[in-house]
């Protein structure tokens, strides 16, 4: 009764605490612009389906795709794993669901355990290449600190989880044997069954000692990573769904005007215009609030894997920019945000005196050349082009600013309606023979 009291008491404290922190993501996020993104439903499940569970962009690098693939699978596996697990830790039984399931359960354990055997092997490959190789895009100042132990965190618990899983059937295959009544036969487990070949001298204490240990193992890695993926980037393995359904279905290279200019530029080119309601007083964002939900979504979508980055013009020309730096400067000011509004609920976050440009520099968001290189990269289909061009628009427009050598092209919109200095003779070459 004790462990069962245990069990339901972290259970409990878990999921509550899961719960609230997934809250405030979501409120954080609705801190955002509204955007409709509700039409072309069946493209919008058509790229989930692709993008976010099948990960075809993350093939299009066919090995690291590949391993990526068996720690994805192989997690998502463990979790049907997770349930039985808990309903033992509720009920007081062991393996409640295998007697019900036979033959098929065997199978799906045996399926589990090939899938965290590979997955094993390839969160080494993925500790190796962080850490000893020290793969490039993994090594750009944005990842220094907190997101590089992130990412080992994550490999490790991932280690522990797969430890877990062997240890526990291994040690309950010797148990089967020694005390079929209490331990339901799971069938011929084909990998633990090599490691509990090397137990059959251990006394039964210890076997279910062992069995124990990996059961709870498995459990408190599992719980361990429901409190602590809102506060990682791995949040993405959860997000990637909502984020691809409502990814932008606009042409790559098309974007969005500003209605208020729009119109202007209609009407004074004697075109028809139309009557906006309550027209917007600021262009453009200079803080999260002004962006839209879909991109603060993104943000927290982010896997900061650097796809987007490493294929970035500018950042492989030197410049500053990283698309991936933007991304997560977005997230980290949101999170700012957030946090300021829990502790003070009469945060105005439009008298704040800090913005996205604290954390972005001007010569980051110039230096982008609006290619959507690092848009096509994105295996989640995020965005940073968006955000880039919306402070853009802010620093132009509200502060009148923007790199000198834009000024005569600037000038030459404004009074000739053209890019070029002069807008008349432009053509005359065509006349030249």
């Amino acid at each position: 009764m004790i462990p069962i009291l245990i069990f339901c008491i972290i259970s409990f404290f878990v999921f509550r605490t899961g719960f609230n922190r997934f809250s405030r993501i979501y409120k954080n996020i609705q801190l955002g612009k509204a955007e409709d993104l509700s039409g072309s439903v069946g493209l919008r499940w058509k790229n989930m389906l692709l993008f976010a569970l099948g990960q075809k962009k993350m093939f299009e690098r066919p090995i690291v795709g590949i391993f990526h693939f068996f720690i994805y699978a192989a997690f998502l596996l463990t979790q049907i794993e997770l349930l039985e697990i808990i309903f033992d830790g509720i009920s007081g039984k062991h393996r409640i669901f295998a007697n019900s399931l036979k033959p098929f359960y065997g199978i799906l354990l045996n399926v589990i355990e090939i899938l965290s055997l590979l997955a094993f092997i390839a969160t080494l490959i993925f500790l190796y290449r962080r850490n000893i190789a020290k793969i490039l895009r993994f090594q750009n100042p944005e990842l220094k600190g907190w997101p590089s132990l992130d990412a080992n965190l994550i490999l490790l618990g991932e280690i522990l989880l797969i430890i877990g899983i062997f240890t526990m059937n291994s040690a309950d295959g010797q148990l089967q044997i020694l005390d079929p009544l209490h331990y339901p036969d799971t069938g011929k487990l084909f990998i633990s069954n090599f490691i509990t070949v090397n137990l059959s001298e251990l006394p039964k204490d210890l076997l279910v000692f062992l069995e124990r240990s990996g059961w709870w193992l498995h459990l408190m890695v599992i719980y361990f990573f429901i409190i602590y993926l809102p506060y990682s980037k791995h949040l993405h393995i959860f997000l990637a769904f909502p984020n691809s359904y409502f990814s932008d279905l606009t042409p790559r290279g098309q974007m969005s005007n500003i209605p208020e200019i729009e119109n202007e530029v209609k009407i004074m080119m004697g075109l028809q215009g139309k009557t906006i309601e309550n027209p917007s007083e600021s262009f453009g964002a200079k803080d999260i609030h002004q962006l839209s939900w879909k991109t603060l979504l993104e943000a927290y979508s982010c896997t900061e894997c650097g796809r987007c980055t490493s294929a970035c013009p500018a950042n492989i020309t030197g410049k500053k920019l990283s698309p991936r730096k933007i991304v997560m400067d977005i997230r980290d000011r949101l999170e700012e945000v957030g946090k300021e509004i829990e502790s003070n609920k009469s945060f105005n976050i439009q008298e704040d005196s800090r913005s996205l440009f604290d954390r972005i520099s001007k010569e980051e968001i110039y230096a982008c050349t609006s290619c959507n290189a690092c848009v096509e990269a994105c295996p989640v289909l995020i965005n940073p082009l968006k955000p880039i061009l919306e402070l853009r628009r802010y620093d132009i427009l509200m502060n009148s600013s923007g790199p000198s050598e834009w000024l005569p092209m600037f000038n030459s919109l404004e009074n000739n309606q053209a890019v070029w200095t002069m807008s008349e003779p432009r053509e005359a070459w065509i006349d030249k023979k």
